[in-house]
């Protein structure tokens, strides 16, 4: 087992720590643009069962990196490993300064697939399950996710979300978000609590939800897209996100994230991996300056 992280690990983070700017999130929490995603820990999403050993560096080398916005959800699961648990023996005791978002709304079986949405008197147990599982006594962000990962679901989500509303009165949250909504969604939600973050599909390859970003921005809400390298699914060998990434000496990935810190100044990116290699990347990314050819070529700044 690896050795416990300790504040001295953090401060000896090296020089190529990311440089992508700031947001407030819900106006009272500084956290830097370029954090890190968890659900490859588990393996699940990244071939086959994760090794623990792996998962526990890759998340700690995340934080030394830079990364003080952690997402993660107890939906994230492999057969044999659950991210939040694999959060938990990483980092706990938790950096100070370290927000760790999570998200409740889907319900999983034991293969891992969805196959319900959690109604609201089930969204207790869900938020309780976050707690227990990190090892925490509130918790930083929780999204209510909805729908499932296909096209948008124009359902209302009035009655979850005041659920999580009052869970925030009650001080077990501190933060409220929404995941895979629709503008009117988020209207929705905001007229019942403040709203610190939307987490929606969204990339260079994938602008569909443009107008979402640009009304973020408007209200101050962070934007954290996932999918946002592709989740996968999506081929990033466009010739102009090839030439983009020529001209800088990067991967199409890291230009993926450049992309998005340089589209809105809402965009808070989230890119997740399993793999030590592929972080270094990711996180380097934070240092790579698009102009307006680049913008031109992939998709217009704010």
């Amino acid at each position: 087992m690896l050795p416990p992280m300790t504040s001295s690990s953090i401060d000896s983070a090296p020089d190529s720590a990311p440089a992508p700017g700031t947001f407030e999130l819900g106006g009272t929490v500084t956290i830097p643009r370029l954090g890190f995603g968890a659900m490859q820990l588990p393996g699940r999403w990244s071939g086959p069962a994760g090794d623990t050993a792996n998962a526990v560096a890759v998340a700690r080398r995340a934080v030394e990196l830079g990364a003080r916005h952690i997402d993660t959800a107890a939906f994230y699961f492999s057969d044999t490993h659950r991210a939040n648990d694999l959060l938990r023996e990483a980092l706990y005791p938790y950096p100070a300064d370290v927000t760790i978002a999570t998200k409740v709304g889907p319900l999983r079986d034991e293969t891992g697939e969805m196959y319900a949405e959690a109604r609201p008197d089930q969204l207790r147990g869900e938020v309780e399950r976050n707690l227990k599982d990190l090892g925490v006594d509130v918790l930083d962000l929780v999204h209510l996710r909805v729908g499932r990962l296909g096209p948008h679901v124009p359902e209302s989500l009035g009655e979850r979300f005041a659920v999580l509303a009052a869970l925030r009165e009650e001080g077990l949250i501190r933060q409220l978000g929404v995941s895979n909504v629709t503008a009117g969604q988020l209207a929705e939600a905001r007229s019942i609590a403040p709203v610190a973050a939307v987490q929606n599909r969204f990339g260079v390859l994938d602008q569909a939800d443009a107008a979402l970003v640009d009304e973020c921005a408007d209200a101050g809400i962070a934007y954290m897209p996932f999918f946002a390298l592709g989740g996968g699914h999506t081929d990033l060998s466009s010739e102009n996100l090839r030439k983009v990434a020529e001209r800088h000496g990067a991967t199409a990935f890291q230009i993926a994230i450049a992309w998005g810190l340089a589209r809105s100044p809402s965009i808070v990116q989230i890119p997740g991996t399993a793999s030590l290699a592929h972080l270094e990347e990711n996180m380097a990314a934070g240092r790579l300056t698009l102009d307006e050819a680049d913008m031109a070529l992939l998709g217009r700044r704010r």
